[in-house]
């Protein structure tokens, strides 16, 4: 079992890994202009996340199906609130406005998608693997949320700037609203594959493109300059203390199975690759995002299974 987590971690992770050299060789052989990346960025952004919202919804969720719903946005939202407030203190020990507030995204904002759906395939099967499936859609509506309205609002914020209500409009943000409407209305059904489809083919193209745009941001920086000191802190904090809070927490108050896993797996997670594209779509200094993004995820490789094997070691000793 401890080798299957190490193995299934480590081929999710070069994955991403691979996708994002891709993206750093097309910038550095200049296939791709910084203005390309631009473009790819406003793609992902305003059009093929909120697709890829859309089709996993209306096609994986219903409201009689899961009465409880409900709890799985609160779950996330508490996740990241938990996230954020670890940022937060740890980011008394940063320099630097825009330093802090990436800092604290990068601690409190997840790879809530496509790790934890990998993962999940590979530890669970059958009727548990379906219904895993359905908690982490509804986590992830309540996550986009969240991360498309206060978190576009932590790395677009400056002094002078009140809260920007828009932000609660953004694109991923109205997909998952509109989403939820329709599956409420029961429109969900009339909705041909023909067309679900190729919307589909079109939103798994997300997380390429976003890797793209993390690959080409870190093509743009001399990572001999990586801040070594700020990067140990959001280790620390997110690939150390975070899931092994988690861990005490779900094994504390006797959390069911499915759920238990869900919550540790989302606090285990590296940081979000979509905080790269976001900095990029405002026009923001990358100060922080694609060195925490990348070093997350060298040490998810290590940090992942570590805290699944002590979660199912205790897991077995009850």
């Amino acid at each position: 079992m401890p080798l299957e987590h190490f193995k299934v971690t480590g081929i999710a992770v070069f994955q991403i890994f691979l996708l994002a050299i891709i993206g750093y060789l097309l910038v550095k052989r200049k296939f791709l202009s910084e203005q390309g990346i631009d473009s790819i960025s406003n793609l992902v952004m305003d059009i093929t996340l909120p697709i890829l919202i859309f089709c996993q919804l209306i096609k994986d969720f219903s409201f009689t199906a899961y009465s409880n719903w409900w709890v799985f946005p609160l779950i996330s939202i508490a996740v990241t609130a938990i996230g954020l407030l670890a940022g937060f203190l740890f980011s008394f020990l940063i320099k630097g406005e825009q330093h802090k507030l990436q800092f604290i995204s990068l601690v409190g904002f997840q790879n809530s998608g496509y790790l934890p759906i990998a993962l999940a395939a590979a530890l669970l099967s059958g009727s548990e693997l379906s219904a895993m499936f359905i908690y982490l859609f509804l986590f992830l509506a309540g996550f986009n949320l969240v991360m498309f309205s206060v978190g576009v609002h932590i790395l677009n914020f400056h002094k002078e700037r009140k809260f920007n209500w828009s932000n609660l409009l953004s694109m991923p943000v109205m997909a998952t609203l509109v989403s939820l409407i329709v599956i409420a209305l029961g429109w969900n059904k009339f909705v041909p594959d023909a067309v679900i489809k190729p919307l589909r083919m079109l939103g798994d193209s997300t997380l390429p493109l976003a890797m793209l745009v993390v690959g080409g941001n870190l093509a743009e920086l001399n990572l001999r300059d990586i801040d070594k000191k700020t990067m140990s802190f959001l280790i620390l904090s997110k690939m150390i203390l975070l899931p092994a809070l988690g861990v005490a927490v779900v094994s504390i108050f006797g959390i069911p199975k499915l759920i238990a896993l869900l919550i540790i797996i989302q606090l285990a997670m590296p940081s979000a690759v979509t905080l790269s594209v976001i900095l990029r779509n405002y026009k923001k200094e990358d100060l922080l995002a694609s060195q925490g993004i990348l070093l997350t995820h060298i040490a998810s490789v290590i940090t992942i299974p570590l805290f699944l094997i002590i979660y199912f070691g205790q897991s077995m000793l009850k």
